[in-house]
């Protein structure tokens, strides 16, 4: 009776790590693997048949483990401790410093031809154990949208600063305190002026045709309003034939007072700033925008502000003006908005929230801002070849907003990039990029 046919097989060898680490030892192992499956479908005879002896390569082969019989057909560098740089292919000596070549073995799937960031293999086990995402490079919509802090301030073009046009006295003062309302054409304060008083003594003497006349009518009417006195004075003067001792002071603008610095019986001269006036229906916002930023905005573009003082509230304006010189210290700039302020509840100094609104920018490639890898010297993704394969790319980004980032280029539409992991494949990529650069060659110093 035949004996039943065996099948020679070594209990040591592995099956899924080897697998997994085919990329290790490239061309290599596969050949082993194939060495070994041959091995066994040869050594599987049909009954009768005598049992053949193992060749002696074969033999050998079945007393070493896999990976052992993997490294026996790569062939080793020598490389200097001291200078990695030095690559030889047989034992020797540095040629800078002199210490002997170490041995070391070089995966042969890194070569100096390959791309600047090699790629990455990944088996399926280990792409769900790191949890890898991916998402796609399309086209679509950026909204240009900054969000900042403003402060309320004077429309500069709605104030007021009223002086005396001569000097004299304050007979009078309508006004009592900082603050008060005022329309335009109020009386504000009564001045007692000899220049005034002469002024309208000699329009009177140019209107009188019995008198001297020093200047003509019209000449004495326009001194008297150069002096600033209201024509409906000027009318009562010429219709009484008397001059006044007191010329109403009124406000030119309705407003609040903003400052009070006259007093009764006090004596003014024309650098003297009685009152100030504020015209606060429209107001100024200020705020700082980051450099980055700067191109997103226009004047005309439309802004939202809230302020924490009227919760629930709300105004729209629009971007001014843009200041023309940056802040050096804090690389911001000022931008100036506008905004109605009919019923006067933004108060001049308030906080405000800021929403500007710069406009969509369309068509462009935007990937999630979670695939971006910034290093400070570069920035890169990821990208999904498929198959288990990886390859770092750099790219060069524009604006970033609500998550997403444009890329300018680097990728193209319905490019996948990794979203989750994309960290640690970089860093084996950037791992496979040095052994690399340690298989150049470098060629010998020139000796004299």
């Amino acid at each position: 009776m035949s004996n039943p046919p065996r099948v020679v097989r070594d209990s040591r060898r592995p099956s899924g790590l080897i697998l997994a680490r085919v990329s290790q030892f490239g061309l290599c192992v596969l050949f082993a693997l194939g060495s070994w499956g041959i091995a066994d479908v040869a050594w599987a005879q049909t009954p009768g048949q005598r049992d053949p002896v193992p060749s002696e390569p074969l033999a050998e082969a079945a007393d070493d483990h896999l990976i052992e019989h993997a490294k026996k057909h790569l062939d080793p560098k020598y490389v200097c401790p001291m200078h990695p740089r030095i690559i030889r292919d047989e034992p020797g000596t540095c040629p800078i410093c002199g210490m002997d070549l170490v041995e070391k073995w070089l995966d042969p799937m890194t070569s100096p031809n390959r791309s600047k960031h090699p790629e990455v293999s990944l088996a399926s086990a280990v792409v769900q154990t790191l949890g890898v995402r991916t998402a796609p490079a399309e086209r679509g919509t950026l909204w240009r949208y900054i969000r900042t802090l403003g402060r309320v301030s004077h429309d500069e073009t709605r104030l007021a600063h009223i002086h005396p046009r001569t000097p004299g006295w304050i007979e009078a003062l309508d006004l009592r305190a900082e603050g008060e309302p005022v329309k335009k054409g109020q009386t504000l304060a009564e001045l007692y002026a000899p220049e005034i008083l002469s002024a309208q003594v000699d329009f009177l003497l140019s209107r009188d045709g019995g008198g001297e006349r020093r200047v003509s009518a019209d000449k004495a009417r326009n001194l008297l309003r150069l002096l600033a006195v209201p024509d409906d004075i000027i009318a009562v003067i010429e219709r009484e034939g008397a001059p006044r001792n007191r010329v109403p002071i009124r406000a030119p603008m309705d407003g609040i007072v903003t400052q009070i610095a006259a007093r009764e019986g006090m004596y003014v001269t024309e650098a003297t700033e009685m009152f100030s006036i504020a015209d606060l229906s429209r107001v100024w916002v200020l705020v700082d925008i980051y450099e980055h930023q700067i191109d997103w905005l226009k004047p005309g573009a439309a802004a939202e502000m809230r302020v924490p003082a009227r919760p629930g509230r709300s105004w729209e304006g629009k971007v001014d003006y843009l200041y023309p010189e940056l802040d050096p210290t804090t690389r911001t700039l000022r931008v100036r908005l506008v905004f109605d302020n009919p019923d006067l509840s933004l108060k001049p100094n308030m906080f405000a929230d800021i929403e500007i609104f710069g406009g969509p920018k369309r068509d462009v490639l935007k990937i999630p801002a979670e695939a971006l890898i910034l290093t400070g010297e570069r920035e890169a993704v990821v990208l999904a070849l498929g198959d288990g394969r990886f390859q770092p790319v750099d790219v060069v980004t524009g604006m970033q907003r609500a998550g997403e980032v444009e890329i300018l280029s680097g990728l193209e539409a319905g490019d996948r990039v990794v979203t989750s992991g994309q960290f640690l494949i970089d860093s084996e990529s950037n791992l496979q990029a040095s052994f690399q650069r340690l298989a150049e060659p470098e060629p010998e110093p020139k000796t004299e």
